[in-house]
């Protein structure tokens, strides 16, 4: 079942995931040679619980951690450990927090020190791809319509998009309906509805979009070794079109660069 959220419900969300993006945006200038993502992850569950909130992902199905902290070839779902971050890595960081009830949910991919040209690149373009989506959120659109388009920007510039994991509703749960795959073809699912709230989060890989989990049962690798990159941020359908719930005001210029006057104040 598909939920609309009420005013109030709406507050609560913003509350959480305005949260979440704060402390993101903390944890990604943590991300440069010599750090661990041990630590990140130990600083995120201090910022989080100081805030009087819950991670919403230690203890999920038995994941270990805060934060999922995935390397280079890693999808998504990494676990954070001691090894020290290298000049030329690049870091997704996703978390969630639960608040009053609520959850928040968002992601980005940063590069530790200088990074390649193709890295930074993948980096660009699935932040974009990103964008791409929250483009086609608005009251009245197909579910699919968010997928379709964050495939066809990321396979213009020669990438490809992982197929197994995908958005998703949020709300009094992490993980809620409907399930937002993307890739397409746009037109097909439910109908967006003023009030729903998304989580959007592109995972696009700069070789093919096969993925593999490792022994430990949460890893995703790409199979042929390539790296990936993942973006995510939590959205809610407004009447006009939709708020990006995540997005810090110090990041509203970036992204209206991306989408012009989509971006809800």
């Amino acid at each position: 079942m598909i939920v609309c959220r009420s005013r109030a419900e709406l507050d609560k969300l913003r509350r959480v995931n305005q949260l979440v993006g704060a402390i993101l945006a903390e944890l990604r200038t943590l991300a440069v040679p010599g750090a661990t993502t041990q630590e990140i992850d130990q600083i995120a569950e201090r910022r989080v619980r100081e805030a009087g909130a819950e991670p919403a992902f230690k203890g999920y199905h038995g994941y270990p951690a805060t934060i999922c902290a995935s390397l280079n070839e890693q999808v998504v779902h990494g676990i954070p450990s001691e090894r020290p971050l290298v000049e030329g890595d690049i870091l997704s960081i996703d978390m969630g927090a639960k608040l009053d009830g609520f959850y928040g949910d968002s992601a980005v991919t940063v590069p530790v020190g200088k990074v390649s040209t193709p890295a930074a690149e993948l980096l660009r373009v699935t932040e974009e791809s990103l964008f791409r989506g929250i483009e086609a959120v608005k009251p009245g659109a197909r579910v699919t319509d968010i997928g379709a388009a964050v495939q066809r920007h990321a396979e213009a510039h020669g990438f490809s998009i992982v197929r197994e994991f995908v958005g998703h509703g949020i709300g009094t749960s992490l993980h809620e309906e409907p399930q937002i795959a993307n890739y397409g073809p746009g037109g097909r699912g439910p109908r967006l509805a003023e009030g729903m709230v998304l989580a959007i989060e592109p995972m696009v890989n700069a070789g093919r979009a096969a993925v593999k989990v490792l022994n430990d049962g949460w890893t995703a690798v790409t199979k042929d070794g390539s790296l990936s990159a993942h973006f995510e941020h939590t959205v809610a359908v407004t009447a006009e079109g939709c708020e990006i719930l995540t997005l810090r005001e110090a990041d509203r210029e970036r992204a209206r660069q991306l989408l012009g006057a989509a971006v809800s104040s």
